[in-house]
């Protein structure tokens, strides 16, 4: 090996990659290097390259995933191709964007510890290794828990603490924020600041490019179709992104988009509001649940219903209750105490596959939903069960397919896919079966400024949809989006109205670790001018 301590912590010559299925690189000619302490945000739309890079840094590529590689990766100065796995992963500490692929033991302390005891540490140092990065990230409450009781955000930090456990000197993090919540967002961020600072190197792909800007990364480096567009200071990033794809703070989109053509939008909350009468789909009635008897409640005493017309989002802190509350409305979760009606039938009474028929479930994780040998097939399941007419099917498939983007993948494996790919499928295997209410756990997690506009645009305007609840960390998501918002803290219910009443009460939003965005700001301001909450490039044409 040819290891030296001047040597650059990474460098990237000319790498080039081409899946085995796929006839174009999925990466093209990319050069780049971080230095010590270096915090780097990679950003690009859904398909840029983004995983893939990482893929051949972490020796994924061509160890797991395999095609045609070329180029050169140095880690310290010495070739990967010369290190074995278990050196790199010791050099390398990569965070997957959905915790649930990464974990693989039962409980937290186990989990944290896998890492040390793969590379034979003694019992009595892991131990130590272990609390000192648990209480490093402020999880040490975690230690003792089952790790399938986490929310996904507790998820996503205890995978982060298993990897700092093994003191890597790069750091790959694959969309960290995509679980978590706003609070925890700016904490994790600051976090990795404080972990540059300190001299590791950070590589950070994600998607909300405006909330990293605020750690004040040292270098972005921007790709579009596997290649480099732009690689350079933070400041460069604002002129050179297409702020149609990427999702640059508001102020900046507004000040963009005022030099663009117009862009029409139909005001699907106030059509939707129109038709909105007192038909009760779902009600909630003083709902209480607990997993376990020897648990605490994680759902207290709540009361609300879901009507026609309602584009309901769910917001709050990770941990609040928001994935187990919706999980009732298709009677996945039965409660504790008191009752869920669909349409008067109580849950407790009701099949999950009745139920179905009416309310259309997406899951947080696509990979609890994914099976099928095809996206094609995965889409026409569903329908298919309910005894959908083949022309149906297949209508409502290509629909589906075409609303999600995912056109040139109707033939591919969904397991193969990319995660924000695959959460795509999961959606339009909802979509297919034209639910009357349809719900979502982060629809947005892992996607695209681009791809969730265009498929949450093309679900409201669907005329199929009586009702659509959406969970979300995403507060731009809600405010451009929904025409009522339900705020949970540790199983209640804070706040239920619109989004003007509930994201304008700033004790209530700290209370639930909810945070104000520049969109959010921007709306409040003129919303006297507007008479309505709008996206930023909407507002550009208007005020």
């Amino acid at each position: 090996m040819t290891n030296s301590v001047d040597a650059l912590p990474l460098e990237i010559t000319n790498l080039n990659f081409t899946y085995r299925i796929r006839t174009t690189p999925a990466i093209n000619n990319i050069n780049l290097s971080i230095k010590s302490g270096e915090l780097m945000l990679v950003a690009g739309a859904s398909g840029s390259g983004k995983t893939t890079l990482m893929r051949c840094i972490n020796g994924l590529i061509p160890r797991s995933y395999r095609g045609v590689l070329e180029g050169e990766i140095k880690l310290f100065g010495t070739p990967i191709t010369e290190m074995e796995m278990s050196d790199l992963s010791q050099q390398v500490g990569t965070l997957l964007q959905d915790p649930e692929r990464q974990i693989v033991s039962s409980h937290v302390m186990n989990e944290v510890a896998f890492g040390l005891e793969n590379l034979a540490w003694e019992r009595e140092r892991i131990i130590e290794r272990v609390d000192e990065t648990l209480d490093f990230l402020n999880i040490s409450f975690l230690r003792d828990r089952e790790t399938f009781t986490l929310s996904g955000g507790e998820r996503q930090k205890v995978a982060l603490a298993g990897i700092l456990a093994m003191h890597p000197k790069v750091l790959i993090l694959d969309e960290p924020l995509a679980s978590l919540d706003p609070a925890s967002a700016r904490e994790a961020l600051e976090l990795f600041r404080r972990l540059a600072d300190d001299g590791i190197s950070i590589m950070l792909v994600e998607h909300r490019v405006d909330e990293v800007l605020g750690i004040k990364p040292d270098s972005v480096f921007y790709l579009d179709e596997g290649r480099e567009i732009y690689s350079g200071n933070p400041a460069g990033l604002m002129d050179t992104a297409d702020y149609h794809r990427i999702k640059l703070p508001a102020k900046v989109i507004l000040e963009r988009a005022k030099k663009d053509e117009p862009i029409s939008f139909d005001p699907v909350i106030k059509k939707l509001s129109k038709i909105k009468q007192e038909d009760k789909l779902l009600e909630f009635k003083d709902v209480t649940f607990s997993y376990d008897s020897s648990l605490p409640d994680v759902l207290h005493n709540i009361s609300f219903d879901i009507n026609k017309g309602d584009v309901i989002a769910v917001l709050g802190h990770n941990g609040a209750g928001k994935s187990t509350l919706v999980k009732h409305a298709l009677g996945l979760l039965k409660p504790t105490e008191g009752d869920v009606l669909l349409q008067g039938l109580s849950s407790k009474e009701d099949t999950v596959a009745h139920a179905a028929e009416t309310v259309g479930y997406v899951f947080q994780s696509p990979g609890h939903m994914l099976f099928a040998p095809t996206v094609e097939e995965e889409l026409s399941f569903g329908p298919e069960n309910l005894k959908f007419a083949e022309e149906i099917i297949k209508e409502n498939v290509d629909w589906a397919i075409k609303t999600v983007n995912l056109e040139e993948y109707a033939d591919s494996p969904p397991l193969a896919l990319s995660y924000g790919q695959q959460k795509r499928v999961s959606i339009a295997a909802i979509l297919s079966m034209r639910s009357r209410v349809l719900v979502m756990d982060e629809p947005t997690a892992g996607q695209d400024y681009w791809n969730y506009r265009s498929f949450m645009d093309s679900i409201l305007e669907m005329p199929g949809f009586d009702s659509i609840v959406f969970i979300t960390h995403d507060v731009d998501l809600a405010v451009v989006y929904a025409n009522r918002i339900l705020l949970l803290s540790d199983g209640k219910v804070m706040a239920d109205g619109s989004p003007q009443e509930v994201l304008g009460d700033e004790e209530a939003l700290k209370a639930c670790r909810v945070l104000p965005t520049s969109l959010l700001e921007i709306n409040q301001e003129r919303f006297s001018q507007t008479g309505r909450f709008m996206r930023a490039e909407e507002l550009a044409h208007v005020l």
